[in-house]
């Protein structure tokens, strides 16, 4: 009977890390996504700059539909800026969930995960201690 709970507590442990290593590898491919996304939307307003026509054809879900070449711009864009917040999200969730898992699997957490870059008062400071601006 004791080994029977020792086995159905190893499964359950087992099953906790593999449903968190999943959440970080769908995690990643999601980021990948958004990432060619946001790259797409890069190159079609690139390609909108160079046509300087007033009206373009655009893609959306699966309508096209013509509109002019502003709006189109004005979409392209906002949809950048969700992909930047969608992907800047996932990344913060992604480091706690690789300590949680690294905590799971009882191994030490990375080294400067968490790091966060210094705010410019902070760089200010230092460049004060070193006697130069930053």
């Amino acid at each position: 009977m004791l080994m029977a709970n020792d086995h159905r507590t190893l499964l359950k442990h087992l099953e906790t890390v593999e449903n968190k290593a999943g959440e970080i590898l769908t995690d990643r491919e999601e980021i990948v996504a958004l990432d060619k996304r946001r790259n797409d939307d890069r190159v079609g307003m690139r390609a909108l700059q160079k046509q300087g026509q007033t009206k373009t054809w655009i893609t959306v879900g699966p309508l096209l539909l013509k509109m002019p070449s502003k709006t189109a711009e004005e979409l392209l864009e906002k949809d950048q800026r969700e992909c930047n917040t969608a992907i800047n999200k996932l990344r913060s969730e992604l480091k706690i969930k690789v300590n949680e898992l690294r905590d799971l699997e009882l191994t030490p957490p990375v080294p400067g995960l968490m790091l966060e870059p210094m705010s410019q008062n902070e760089m200010n400071a230092i460049g004060q201690i070193f006697g130069r601006s930053v």
